[in-house]
């Protein structure tokens, strides 16, 4: 498993960032990676609302349907899944004066063969960390509902 971690401040209140973030197809925008992302399914965001999320890493575009497990006041999780990769984003949110102080945790379950290359893969997970903490804050600083 590859795990990466990044806090950041974000100039908005935690209410407006956690509205932003839940809706994971707003990955376009802050996440280098993520070439498209859309909702397939319908209703309010909560635990069970999924996205497919194509990204592209080393070169290759891959497809993951990514689910929202966890959505709490400060906290949002995402679990994505194809049969080569279980990816895992954790958000968590805490109030900081008028801003937001979040802590992005990001990690890669590679299965079958794929295993074999993710001790090869820290440093470029590492920097895709880096670009989505120049992104982020200023994506959601940016956004009106």
């Amino acid at each position: 498993m590859i795990s990466v971690e990044r806090v950041m401040v974000v100039r908005r209140p935690l209410a407006e960032v956690v509205a932003y973030l839940e809706d994971f197809a707003h990955t376009v925008e802050w996440d280098p990676g993520t070439v498209r992302c859309v909702r397939i399914d319908e209703g309010p965001v909560r635990p069970g609302a999924r996205w497919r999320n194509t990204s592209r890493f080393r070169g290759r575009t891959t497809e993951l349907q990514y689910e929202l497990a966890v959505h709490e006041t400060a906290r949002l999780v995402f679990v994505g899944e194809n049969k080569t990769v279980t990816a895992l984003d954790d958000l968590r949110f805490a109030e900081e004066g008028t801003a937001t102080r979040l802590t992005y945790r990001a990690s890669l379950t590679f299965k079958g063969l794929a295993r074999l290359v993710t001790p090869f893969l820290r440093g470029e997970f590492e920097q895709l960390a880096d670009k989505v903490v120049a992104r982020l804050p200023a994506a959601a600083e940016a956004w009106r509902p």
